[in-house]
């Protein structure tokens, strides 16, 4: 599956075994089996599997241990299965994200027989779905201590950069009542749908802000993502409804982020109306100022942005294991029916990992 123990592996074509392995979510037993495999004839790993989750974990001793994470889903087929290389590119689903970081992560397992620190490889399913679904929840809930280090790397893709933290997330619904009419008397009635024009107003003004916080920028943003109303064409609509989404920078708590969206909103409801949460996710702090993470940056010269969107990163984050991500492929052709990754992408990834676990303290 790798290279023997010395050799350099061939991450690229590693990464091609694997997107020509299909695992949509809920779809991953055979991808896990084969890294199960694999990872089950290294003596120096302990293997743990939970349903189609699998850790492996050295346990030398050492004073410091580093988390490697990745899923193992992709998301649906979309005419491109199995994998084709061109040149240097790998074209198909998940050859992005994440299978060439699953690949980095696999090329370590086989090779750091004798890493500078610990190793925990997760392996985790169905990251591509609702958060109820989330292996790495199970795997937490389930066994904790598996999961435990100093910090995380999790092999999103980022195209060899370190992309630090990420934002939160959060979805408040809007809930305006009016009164019903016939539209022919409208003035008898009270028009809900009208009542969301100064709200949108509000919305589309709405200046975000982008902190820097440890030189990395983050933007916020808040809009309206839904809007449902209507009863019929000859009735004055008595209730609608504004779904708003806002993404916060990780110097708020997800509570600050309500409160702040509430203080905007507010102002605008009366008696009856209602604003509700109905989906939240913790933001995540950059952690690039933790020494081995900072080590990783300098060591290989690593461009860092701040991460705008959701990523795993803050499950490890919220239970204390400062993380980044850090992984091969363009983060913006996931999920298309062109997704591809290019070879020195993977090999740029592998090389900054391979350097931090094997360098000399």
């Amino acid at each position: 599956m790798s290279a023997p123990d010395g050799a350099q592996p061939d991450v690229f074509a590693l990464t091609a075994q694997l997107v020509d392995i299909a695992s949509e979510s809920f779809a991953e037993q055979a991808i896990v089996d084969h890294i199960e495999a694999e990872l089950s004839l290294l003596e120096h790993l302990e293997v743990t599997r939970v349903g189609d989750n699998l850790v492996a974990r050295t346990n030398f001793g050492r004073s410091q241990r580093v988390v490697l994470a990745g899923h193992t889903d992709t998301v649906p087929i979309n005419g491109n299965f199995p994998g084709r290389v061109e040149g240097d590119t790998l074209h198909g689903v998940g050859s992005a994200d994440m299978k060439g970081g699953l690949a980095v992560m696999l090329a370590s397992a086989r090779r750091h027989t004798s890493p500078r620190f610990d190793l925990t490889y997760v392996f985790y399913a169905r990251e591509e779905v609702a958060a109820v679904h989330n292996g790495l929840i199970e795997l937490f809930d389930a066994c904790p201590e598996l999961l435990e280090g100093d910090v995380a790397l999790l092999g999103e893709p980022t195209d060899a950069m370190i992309e630090a933290g990420c934002q939160g997330s959060l979805r408040m619904v809007l809930t305006l009542r009016g009164a019903r009419a016939h539209t022919a008397r409208a003035w008898m009635g009270r028009n809900a749908i009208h009542r969301a024009a100064p709200v949108l107003a509000m919305l589309g003004a709405y200046e975000a802000r982008q902190p820097v916080i440890s030189g990395c920028h983050f933007h916020e943003a808040l809009l309206a993502v839904a809007i449902d109303g209507g009863v019929s064409g000859n009735v004055v609509p008595d209730v609608v409804s504004i779904t708003i989404a806002h993404r916060f920078a990780p110097d708020r708590t997800a509570a600050q982020a309500e409160a702040h969206v509430r203080e905007l909103v507010v102002p605008f409801m009366d008696d009856g109306d209602e604003l509700v949460v109905v989906d939240v996710a913790n933001a995540a702090a950059p952690a690039v100022e933790h020494p081995l993470i900072a080590e990783l940056i300098e060591r290989n010269q690593l461009a860092v942005t701040a991460k705008l969107g959701w990523t795993d990163v803050a499950r490890f984050t919220e239970r204390g294991i400062p993380a980044v991500n850090f992984g091969p492929g363009d983060p913006t052709i996931a999920h298309t029916a062109g997704e591809h990754v290019h070879r020195d992408s993977v090999e740029r990834t592998w090389t900054a990992l391979d350097d931090l676990v094997t360098s000399a303290d």
